[in-house]
């Protein structure tokens, strides 16, 4: 089987993974809505609403987010955006990277993007070649060292108990859950205002964003300056 091959097989799987938790399993609702608010800036009625389903070990998902973050600085309160983890099944270490974040989010949601951002700088001391010869518990080591480092000394001991905490083994688990049920069988995969964007799994650059969320702000403004509409009975 050709590599290329091979990743359309996986993704395959991916997509047959997430069919069946979205209809023979039933997903728990969770207390809060998931994700990661960028700047921790939830989402107001009048923003564009993004959604980013991302794996921290995914090179697509890497190449994404300099466009994005670019985007989101340009135009500050009018866009927010909401990152999931979506630990893609053919990526080793994807679950527990994703599991760090939602590890550090619950101890300083402030730093919760610089981990991302350090994950995607560094993605390939956790690539499947560079982990092979190593034990999971060697591993998830070398992960809280690492999470250690981009976060903070001294968060070492609750990132490290973090990891054998079953409530952050659900809150991952329930990120990629909800992103099956979203129809999600990649990274990155966006949403806008609740719309899948096409082209699914390929990185968007800052033109790009521009090209959708213009217009979006632009129709916003034509709404706005409509003339109210009176009735006569």
């Amino acid at each position: 089987m050709g590599f290329k091959n091979t990743l359309r097989f996986l993704a395959f799987l991916c997509f047959r993974m997430c069919f069946f938790v979205s209809i023979d399993a039933q997903v728990p609702i969770p207390p809060k809505l998931d994700g990661f608010w960028y700047e921790n800036r939830p989402s107001e009625a009048d923003s564009i609403f993004i959604e980013a389903f991302f794996d921290p070990v995914c090179p697509d998902s890497r190449d994404s987010w300099p466009g994005l973050k670019q985007a989101l600085h340009h135009y500050g309160s009018r866009v927010t955006l909401l990152v999931h983890t979506f630990p893609l099944p053919y990526h080793d270490n994807a679950f527990v990277s994703s599991r760090a974040l939602h590890i550090v989010n619950k101890l300083n949601s402030s730093a919760t993007y610089d981990l991302l951002e350090a994950f995607f700088q560094h993605q390939e001391k956790f690539y499947g070649v560079a982990t092979s010869n190593m034990s999971r518990a060697k591993v998830n080591d070398q992960i809280v060292k690492f999470v250690t480092i981009a976060v903070g000394t001294s968060y070492y001991s609750a990132i490290k108990s973090g990891l054998t905490d079953s409530k952050t083994d659900h809150a991952t688990r329930i990120a990629f859950k909800y992103g099956c049920s979203r129809g999600v069988y990649g990274t990155p995969i966006f949403f806008v205002n609740g719309f899948a964007l096409p082209d699914k799994g390929s990185p968007l650059d800052y033109q790009g964003w521009k090209g959708i969320i213009d217009p979006l702000l632009a129709k916003k403004v034509e709404i706005a300056e409509e003339p109210p509409v009176h009735f006569f009975l």
